[in-house]
């Protein structure tokens, strides 16, 4: 069965830091560029980050660029998202995809088919 399965969320305070974890079963997730959307409740949901397949080229939505770091680690068929300098408008839930290609401004994914979605991780930024 391929999936994808996101971690790593909680509650952090404002100016933390938290590692979001997607990890593939069932399939090569370096076959795939992958991406992290995130949606709080009453918004549409947002790209944010984004990392191509094979150069690992990476891409950042204007509201996360210099503090969120996207990365693979093929070895482990996960790829990461290091969150630093969290603020309350962070706080949503996290989802990442694997799909064909990234696609940037704003960032969102595309591919031959609808790829693959995580369930999600609640992340709370708060005093």
């Amino acid at each position: 069965q391929r999936q994808l399965v996101e971690s790593g969320g909680g509650l952090v305070q404002p100016g933390g830091s938290l590692r979001l974890s997607c990890a593939a079963s069932g399939f090569t997730l370096d076959d795939y560029a992958v991406g992290w959307f995130r949606q709080a409740p009453g918004k549409p949901r947002e790209g944010i980050s984004c990392i191509r397949s094979g150069d690992g080229r990476t891409f950042y939505g204007d509201s996360v660029e210099g503090r969120f770091t996207i990365s693979r680690d093929n070895a482990k068929n996960t790829v990461y998202l290091q969150m630093n300098n969290l603020n309350p408008e962070d706080a949503a839930v996290y989802y990442c995809r694997a799909a064909d290609f990234c696609v940037v401004g704003p960032i969102t994914m595309t591919g031959s088919n609808s790829g693959y979605w995580g369930q999600g991780t609640q992340v709370t930024v708060s005093s």
